[in-house]
């Protein structure tokens, strides 16, 4: 097996910088919008060999380090007993959780019973790619899943969600006990298919306060990283807009905390210490760049994170109109360009 994304993750020497893309398996891709438009998107997540032949796409076509199984962050919320609807423009609940009495209907799925398909998903997608390349697990983090659930959907405020947690910080604790509950479990069953590594996607955690998101979301990570770890996976945490918030990222235990792009990988070494390897962080939107200057990012960004203890990414998902050729030119460019870090020679 290609185990630089591993070694990386636990800050062991790799040959060169290992890289995936977050949202690699997806709408940029023909192939992927070929199977798209045949089948609903949750129903693609819940069928494991069309989900198995999306997560491979990109490996076969962008030579990345890891195939990240295709699913959905909200996946294992509707196991809950919660009506889900995903379609074009987003997530959307149309019962949303607002009480009480809303998070006690809530269950704690059996996670095989309730989402076996995604760890049956992950077996034939090690079977597809005859164990090449690691297989990522992943989960939604409490506040970014009940977020959605509270709000109904997406939101640009978070205005909902966050009187919960401020009027009734116990229910918000309730709600995110339940979620953290459910989410052990997942995870757990991704890992024994096969997934050789996890990240935790925190998307919408730079919506608080590093003293909010301390007080309400730190211990249910806390909790998520230790259980993942004691199974011998190396975890990463991630979130957009979190600058600010790397220390609590920190103190979650996790391998690996993801950078998006609005810090320089270096800056971000130096809050976070040498004994958490890093991940990201090129803006997505660099991928449109002429290639001469795509590679000059590419460059800076391995010069500041340096050799060892670095996964390179984006600093949030690949966009659909990204020029497929233009993420293989920057997975190429890595790999190049990791080799000569290592040896020295990377120029400007």
């Amino acid at each position: 097996m290609n185990d630089r994304l591993l070694r990386a993750a636990r800050r062991q020497p790799t040959d060169t910088t290992p890289v995936w893309l977050m949202r690699q398996a997806g709408r940029y891709l023909p192939e992927y919008r070929a199977i798209r438009g045949n089948i609903a998107f949750l129903d693609l997540c819940k069928h494991p060999d069309l989900a198995a032949e999306v997560t491979v796409q990109p490996v076969t076509r962008l030579g990345v380090d890891a195939a990240i199984i295709f699913s959905d962050i909200l996946i294992p919320v509707e196991a809950m007993g919660i009506t889900l609807e995903l379609g074009d423009k987003g997530p959307h609940f149309p019962d949303p959780v607002r009480s009480a009495a809303d998070i006690d209907k809530l269950g704690v799925p059996d996670p095989v019973d309730g989402t076996g398909f995604v760890a049956e998903a992950i077996r034939r997608t090690r079977k597809a790619l005859n164990d090449s390349v690691p297989v990522i697990g992943f989960a939604g983090a409490p506040f970014t899943l009940a977020a959605y659930m509270v709000e109904g959907g997406g939101s640009k405020s978070y205005i909902l969600i966050k009187r919960l947690m401020f009027e009734q910080p116990e229910l918000a604790h309730r709600l995110f006990g339940k979620l953290t509950d459910t989410l052990i479990p997942y995870l757990k069953m991704q890992v024994e298919a096969g997934a050789s590594i996890v990240q935790i996607f925190d998307s919408w955690g730079g919506a608080l306060s590093p003293w909010d998101y301390e007080r309400f979301c730190i211990p249910y990570l806390k909790r998520m990283v230790s259980e993942l770890k004691a199974t011998g996976v190396p975890v990463i945490v991630f979130g957009v807009g979190m600058s600010n918030h790397l220390r609590l990222l920190k103190s979650t235990g996790a391998d690996v905390v993801g950078l998006d792009w609005t810090l320089p990988m270096d800056e971000g070494r130096k809050v976070l210490g040498p004994d958490v390897a890093v991940q990201g962080n090129l803006d997505p939107l660099h991928l449109f760049l002429p290639r001469e200057e795509l590679d000059g990012r590419v460059k800076d960004i391995l010069r500041r994170a340096g050799p060892e203890g670095h996964i390179f990414n984006l600093g949030h998902g690949i966009l659909p109109p990204t020029d497929p050729d233009s993420a293989k030119f920057l997975v190429d460019a890595v790999h190049r360009h990791g080799v000569a870090l290592r040896q020295g020679t990377l120029g400007a």
